[in-house]
Formats: structure tokens, C-alpha cells, sequence
């Protein structure tokens, strides 16, 4: 995407999804040397991270040709956050949702976040960064303007099941049938959960958005009830039949 007076835009394919990166700021040197190593990392992420990449030091731990020791040190950061978010949500966040090694349900928010967060470094305080439907979102799109952000709705294709506007830095985060099918795994049965279409969750970090969205879809029909205990954070269903619930706080963000 080209720059504007404004700002800068960017758009870049990576980790099987496309990230894009909404700047609002001038566009000063320092912003746009953050920029491009926030873009490097993310291919460096994909090179550790990505299941299907048979060299990756995710994949090769999982087939214990390598031991944690060996791995660098994002490997454990990530390990130890999902070990964190698997204890928060009662084991419905697990890194091992099919049986093999794989945070993957964990690292896109996580990236996403520190993307944000070397744009931040570097003096950008207006941004989106969108990493496949996942958001950080900080500052105004323009003076006075929040943020507004379109979530697609998983059974109207061209429609929004809602429209989030961030009135302050926030995360939104969805899990959802439409682009994969069932591909969320309830760990503690091992089979995928149907309960929902699409699952947003809203609140102040992206990596714990992104998990406890992931770990509310797969809970199931208890998710409203758990989601309603999670402090800072809110969340809208869409089920299967096209009906609709929301956590209590859910509309200060949507419409």
C-alpha cells in the first residue's frame, strides 16, 4: 500500500495470512526503519514458528529432533505464555490441540503485538496492525476519529456481524469457522467445536485476546459464562443458526 501525507501504509504476505500495517503518523525515518524490521521479524517468526515448515524449530522440537534448550529464545517466551494461558483458561487453550506441537493458536497475536510494539518504539502513536484478522489497534485514525474496525460476518459474506470502534488502545481478536471450517479443537475431548460461526473478543493485549479467544471457542457453550470473569476483556458469538450473543460490556466497542 502506498505512503499518504498522513502516514504509511504496508502490506505484507507472511506466516500463511497477510498483515497489514496502518500508520497514521508522519512518516518519519525512525517510523519507517521500524516498519521494516517489524516486517523481518515476522518472517523470522514464520521461520521458527510455522508447523508446516518440516525445518522449523517449532516443528523439529515437536518431532524431538531438537531439544527447548536448543531453541532460540522466542520459543521459550512463547512455550511459557501458553503454558500461562492454558492454566487461565482450564486447559481449553492447549499447545497441542491435535496431539502434535503447535502454538499457533498463541504466536499470530503475539507477533501482531510486538509488531505494534516496535512501531510504538520508534514514535508511531496512531496505528492498526492487522495480522490476519487480528488487531492492535492504538491512538486515533485522525485527529478526534476513533479507530473503527470491520468484523466480517462468518455467515453473510459481504456483510459485518459488527463494527468495534476503539475509543482507546485495544485488541480485537476472532476465531471462526468461516475461512477454515471447524478447525478449533476442544483438547480435553479432541474433537472440533461446532458450539459457534465466529467468536470476537475485545480487550487491552492482543497475545491474551487472541488466546482467549481461541480457548473461549473451544470451551463452548460455557464461553459466555467464562468470558463474563475475564477482567478488561469482552466478547460477541455469532452461532451457527445466525443467532447472536454478547458478554455484558460488549457494546462500548460494538454496533
Amino acid at each position: 500500500m502506498p505512503d499518504t501525507p498522513a502516514g504509511l501504509r504496508h502490506v505484507e504476505h507472511v506466516m500463511g495470512t497477510v498483515f497489514s500495517f496502518d500508520i497514521r503518523d508522519r512518516p518519519t525515518p525512525a517510523i519507517r526503519r521500524a516498519l521494516a524490521e517489524a516486517v523481518r521479524r515476522l518472517h523470522r517468526v514464520d521461520a521458527v514458528f510455522s508447523p508446516y515448515r518440516a525445518d522449523s524449530h517449532i516443528s523439529r522440537l515437536g518431532r524431538g529432533e531438537t531439544a527447548l534448550e536448543d531453541c532460540p529464545p522466542e520459543v521459550h517466551e512463547v512455550l511459557a505464555l501458553c503454558a500461562r494461558a492454558e492454566r487461565e483458561s482450564d486447559g481449553y487453550f492447549s499447545v497441542t490441540p491435535a496431539g502434535s506441537l503447535d502454538p499457533c493458536g498463541l504466536v499470530k497475536g503475539w507477533a501482531t503485538e510486538a509488531a505494534a510494539r516496535l512501531l510504538r518504539a520508534a514514535g508511531a502513536r496512531h496505528t492498526c496492525v492487522n495480522g490476519g484478522g487480528d488487531l492492535a489497534i492504538s491512538g486515533r485514525a485522525a485527529p478526534g476519529a476513533p479507530w473503527r474496525v470491520g468484523v466480517a460476518h462468518p455467515l453473510r459474506p459481504g456483510e459485518l456481524a459488527t463494527v468495534v470502534t476503539a475509543h482507546h488502545d485495544l485488541a480485537v481478536a476472532t476465531s471462526g469457522t468461516a475461512e477454515r471450517g471447524a478447525h478449533i479443537v476442544d483438547p480435553h475431548r479432541g474433537v472440533p467445536v461446532t458450539a459457534f460461526a465466529s467468536l470476537t473478543v475485545v480487550g487491552p493485549s492482543l497475545t491474551s485476546t487472541d488466546t482467549y479467544a481461541t480457548a473461549a471457542f473451544a470451551r463452548g457453550h460455557g464461553a459466555r459464562e467464562w468470558l463474563e470473569g475475564l477482567e478488561g476483556y469482552e466478547a460477541l458469538a455469532v452461532l451457527p443458526d445466525g443467532e447472536r450473543w454478547q458478554t455484558s460490556g460488549f457494546a462500548r466497542y460494538g454496533s
